[in-house]
Order: structure tokens, then C-alpha cells, then sequence
């Protein structure tokens, strides 16, 4: 079963406090998604960091549950 995009951002906005996210649905089918997270958590943090913050909040769901995941990430400017 695909996750939800409502899902997805409660797992990140809950590991994440003060993020925000933006989810797109790439394909149509709530399968392969798009996410802009801009977190106060990035902030010093390479783009590397930044990814495993937030794939650590999807708690091993990548490749499972959640197919595939285009990520965009920033901290606030």
C-alpha cells in the first residue's frame, strides 16, 4: 500500500519540528513523490546531512511503503 503524502510529512514535521513541507505527486498514483523540506534542523548542514535527517524521520519506510522520493532540502533563510 503507498503511503499518503499527509503520512510522509507527519513523519517529517514530527522528527522535524518547525519544518515545512511541500509534497508534489510525481506520477499520478501516490506512489512517487516530490518533497521540499525546509527545516531550522539543516541549518550548518551539508545536502548529505540534510537527506539522512530526513530519510532517518521516514523510519526505514524508503523502498517499501515509500517507493520513491524526489527530495529537495533547505534550511530557512
Amino acid at each position: 500500500m503507498p503511503m499518503a503524502a499527509a503520512d510522509i510529512v507527519a513523519l517529517i514535521e514530527t522528527a522535524l519540528p518547525g519544518a515545512v513541507v511541500e509534497m508534489r505527486d510525481l506520477a499520478g498514483d501516490n506512489d512517487h513523490w516530490a518533497a521540499k523540506v525546509t527545516a531550522p534542523q539543516f541549518a550548518g548542514k551539508s545536502r548529505v546531512q540534510q537527506h539522512k535527517l530526513v530519510y532517518d524521520a521516514l523510519g526505514g519506510r524508503m523502498g517499501g511503503e515509500l517507493h520513491a522520493l524526489q527530495l529537495t532540502t533547505q534550511a530557512p533563510t
